[in-house]
C-alpha cells in the first residue's frame, strides 16, 4: 500500500515515514499542497495524510475517493467540522500518538477495501506487494513509481498479478496474452519475461518477483523479505 504524507514540518514527515515503512507501507512525502497534488496526479496512492490541506482535499475529492486523514495542529472544533465536511475520513490533532496514527491508517485502508464492490476491485486497481496496476489506465507501478512496459509485457504482468502464486507454462502464458495458438515459440515468452524483470526486479539475475519454475514455467512469488 502506498501512503502520501503532506506536511511542511520535516521532523513530522520523517517520523511518520519511518514508522509507516517499519509497518510495511510504501511512503511518498510532500512539503506542501502543490507537491502533494503533483504526486497524486502522477502516482497511485492508497491513503493521504494531510497537514493543512483543505484546498488540496477539495481538488482531490473531485477525482478520488481514497481515504484522507488530517494530521494537523488546527484542533478547533470548527476546523474538524470543515475538514470532515469536505471529505476527510479522520482527523487527528497534533501532538499525536504515532501508534494511534498507524492503527487508524490500518483501519481506514481495511474499510476502504471492504467497501469496494467486487467489480471495482477487479476493474480498478490491483496490487501484489509493491507492484500495482491501474487497469483503467493500463499503467503499472512499483513503489508508486510508473513502470515502462510494452503492451504484451503489461498484459503478462497483469496476468501474473491477477493470479499470484500460480505456476503458468509458457504455452498458457502465450495463449492468455497473445490469444492465439502456441507453436512452441519459447523465445517469445522468455524475451518478454526478461523485459519485465528488467523493469520490476532490483537485480534481474536474482529475481524476487517473477520466478522460473525449472521445467515448467513461471510464477509470481515474492521472496524479498
Amino acid at each position: 500500500m502506498v501512503i502520501l504524507i503532506a506536511d511542511d514540518e520535516n521532523d513530522i514527515r520523517n517520523l511518520v515515514k519511518i514508522s509507516l515503512e517499519e509497518n510495511g507501507y510504501t511512503v511518498l512525502t510532500a512539503q506542501n499542497g502543490k507537491e502533494a497534488w503533483d504526486i497524486l496526479k502522477k502516482q497511485e496512492v492508497h491513503l493521504a495524510i494531510l497537514d493543512d490541506g483543505f484546498n488540496l482535499l477539495r481538488k482531490l475529492r473531485e477525482h478520488s475517493t481514497i481515504p484522507v486523514i488530517f494530521l494537523t495542529a488546527r484542533a478547533d472544533d470548527m476546523d474538524k467540522v470543515l475538514g470532515l465536511g469536505l471529505g476527510a475520513d479522520d482527523y487527528i490533532a497534533k501532538p499525536f500518538s504515532i501508534a494511534e496514527l498507524v492503527a487508524r491508517i490500518g483501519a481506514q485502508l481495511r474499510r476502504s477495501n471492504e467497501y469496494l464492490s467486487p467489480k471495482e476491485k477487479s476493474d480498478g486497481h490491483i496490487t501484489y506487494k509493491n507492484l500495482s496496476i491501474d487497469k483503467e489506465k493500463c499503467c503499472a507501478f512499483k513503489d508508486g513509481e510508473p513502470i515502462e512496459l510494452g503492451a504484451k509485457e503489461y498484459k503478462l504482468l497483469l496476468h501474473f498479478i491477477e493470479h499470484p502464486e500460480k505456476v503458468f507454462t509458457k504455452r498458457q502464458l502465450y495463449q492468455a496474452v497473445w490469444e492465439e495458438e502456441y507453436y512452441f515459440d519459447d523465445n517469445t515468452v522468455m524475451v518478454h519475461i526478461s523485459r519485465i524483470r528488467n523493469r520490476i526486479e532490483d537485480d534481474p539475475q536474482k529475481p524476487k518477483y517473477l520466478k522460473t519454475i525449472r521445467g515448467i514455467g513461471y510464477k509470481l512469488h515474492y521472496t524479498g523479505e
